[in-house]
């Protein structure tokens, strides 16, 4: 009896663990064109699925790569991942098991995000460099039809029962929601600002960010879908997710210009409350937790890496090096059903060389303005993209970038007689 009980007890105390080495998070990293996977049981990068090639390849007239990976979704069976290439035009479906590529669909100027439908069986992309969706059948690999709505689209998410579609905008004061079973818009929400590039819905509530002025908006997620909450929530507000875990429903905020995570307490009635805020690294942007809401994963999009946050603590637990500027998250389940599932994932070569530099006043001289720096090698040339924040409206700026080694580089924001010295760097 007891040989017998033995293996039952390891095999007992297997499944939790291949439980959660099955899952996955993914980021789309915007100028390696790649995508980074990660083992949210060890928190490490596994390796990346490669897009596109670097910006001198993709000035070529035969680049036939994917330029701009910017934005993820991925179907209820989480066994496909949608990758959105904004450079390009393209949605990407890449096998999560296998982590190849099963096609490329190639739809209107700039599209941004997109999500599959509840039932799995349509992929709604948003094309925001126009005015409406491109539904795509994922089997055939084909535009079927197209939803107008207002202009710059932004993101579409479902409410979990699959009748309802929300679509904030990114360039119109107005978020849409869409009749899955009609394709009909059949309410115009409006935005408390224009620029909205995410949002996170549950089946009683819709939270959209809104870049533009630092706000996150809360609307009803039935008719006749009011406004619940406008929150001030810092500048550079990103993206944003829901979490539900023991200690109640939340959401998490990522905000880019403090290099922050807000988390609010969601109640049924109440207006949500500021229950913790967490320092995090330079510009998070997407954003996404687990099933169980036990941990938050965000992607620094001028750090190059991902944060794990534990939800109990709400303390940053692990800081995994991955491709350059991510952009969206996703945290995918039961994306692979087997142990290994790192097959056909390449290292990230050329996209760890990087230096990050952080811009803030002179002690002698207070000042609300801060920088950060992320300067990513592309090969043959560098790319810099710099986040400011607390700088004068209308005022003129110049960015100088002075020496020679990095270890004497010395970036300086100027803005008429203020400057912004280095304050600290460092180069993986």
């Amino acid at each position: 009896m007891q040989n017998r009980l033995i293996p039952a007890l390891l095999l007992a105390c297997a499944v939790p663990a291949f439980a959660q080495q099955s899952d996955r998070v993914y980021t789309a990293d915007q100028t390696s064109n790649t995508v980074s996977v990660i083992d949210p049981a060890t928190n490490k990068l596994l390796g990346s699925i490669h897009l596109g090639d670097d910006v001198p390849a993709v000035l070529s007239p035969l680049y036939r790569g994917q330029l701009l990976v910017h934005g993820l979704g991925f179907s209820p069976d989480h066994k496909t991942l949608d990758v959105i290439s904004i450079g390009s035009n393209a949605v990407t479906l890449i096998d999560t098991q296998s982590n190849t590529v099963k096609g490329t669909v190639y739809v209107g100027r700039s599209p941004h995000e997109g999500f599959f439908r509840p039932d799995g069986k349509e992929l709604w992309v948003t094309v925001r460099g126009e005015n409406y969706l491109s539904v795509i059948d994922p089997v055939s690999m084909k535009e079927v039809r197209r939803i107008e709505t207002a202009n710059g689209p932004g993101m579409v998410l479902f409410r979990p029962d699959g009748k309802l579609a929300f679509v904030p905008s990114s360039f119109t004061p107005e978020m849409d929601v869409i009749d899955t079973a009609t394709y009909q818009v059949i309410a115009r929400v409006p935005q408390a600002s224009p620029f909205s590039p995410n949002l996170a819905v549950d089946q009683d509530e819709v939270w959209f960010t809104l870049k533009d002025t630092g706000r996150t908006q809360v609307v009803s997620a039935s008719a006749p879908f009011n406004t619940l909450a406008t929150l001030e929530t810092g500048p550079i507000s990103n993206h944003v997710t829901l979490i539900t875990n023991r200690n109640g429903k939340f959401a998490y905020v990522t905000v880019g210009g403090l290099n922050e995570v807000k988390v609010y307490r969601r109640q049924a009635g109440v207006e949500p409350t500021l229950t913790a805020t967490i320092k995090v690294g330079d510009l998070p942007h997407g954003i996404w937790g687990s099933d169980d809401g036990s941990k938050v994963y965000v992607g620094l999009e001028n750090g190059d890496s991902v944060q794990a946050i534990d939800t109990q603590t709400n303390r940053v637990v692990a800081t995994i090096p991955i491709g350059q500027l991510p952009q969206a998250l996703v945290y995918v389940s039961h994306a692979v059903s087997s142990e290994a599932g790192t097959a056909n994932l390449k290292p990230l070569g050329p996209a760890t060389d990087a230096v990050h530099l952080e811009l803030v006043p002179p002690s002698e001289k207070p000042s609300p303005a801060h920088a950060s720096v992320s300067v990513n090698s592309l090969g043959a040339i560098d790319n810099l993209q710099i986040a400011a924040t607390g700088l004068a409206p209308g005022k003129k700026y110049k960015l100088v970038l002075a020496g020679g080694a990095v270890s004497q580089d010395l970036v300086t924001l100027m803005g008429g007689a203020e400057a912004l010295p280095l304050h600290r760097h460092w180069a993986r």
